[in-house]
């Protein structure tokens, strides 16, 4: 079991790592590390190679923009929750584009295949409440929407609010109330 010092500067350095690489893909581990405060010692105890911190990061990134389907419904109306949720999503992607080509080097593996499923269902969530809400497309699917916001993989230069807002516009019931801008 391990101890709660050593979990925290676990935690610590995956978030200090995840900001680092938004910021540069090329950042070493030794910057992360004096970034994080700790010796490279305690970084590479925790993630002995580059690939297995970059695996950690995208996987704590990944399970973060799941989790948070719940909570934005809790906070705000369906389209709003979807929308803060696309803007999360575009976040990600802009981290995932730093990192991806890092990943995709450290392992063959497909890890979007491990987090479709719950991606879709999160995605799921958000449109079932704006499709109970009379909000949204009955008509439209977590793979579908999926689809379409695809283009925030690479879209890592570029700012995707208005992409966003046509993709929500294409979403919006008939008749549904306007987005408040």
């Amino acid at each position: 079991m391990p101890r709660s010092d050593a979990e925290h500067n676990r935690a610590h350095l995956l978030s200090v790592a995840s900001a680092a690489l938004g910021e540069s893909p090329e950042v070493t581990l030794s910057a992360i590390a004096k970034r994080a405060g700790v010796g490279q010692g305690t970084l590479y105890r925790h993630f002995p190679t580059r690939e297995s911190l970059l695996l950690a990061v995208y996987r704590q990134d990944v399970e973060a923009l799941i989790g948070a389907a719940g909570p934005l419904l809790a906070e705000h109306p369906p389209v709003e929750a979807l929308r803060r949720w696309f803007a999360r999503l575009a976040a990600y992607g802009r981290v995932k584009h730093g990192v991806s080509m890092a990943v995709e080097a450290a392992t063959r593996a497909d890890l979007s295949h491990e987090y479709y499923d719950r991606t879709t269902a999160a995605i799921t969530l958000l449109l079932d409440a704006g499709k109970e809400s009379g909000e949204l497309r009955r008509d439209v699917t977590a793979d579908e929407v999926l689809l379409l916001v695809g283009f925030l993989w690479r879209a890592h230069t570029v700012d995707t609010a208005h992409p966003l807002e046509i993709v929500l516009d294409g979403l919006r019931a008939q008749g549904g109330r306007a987005l408040q801008q």
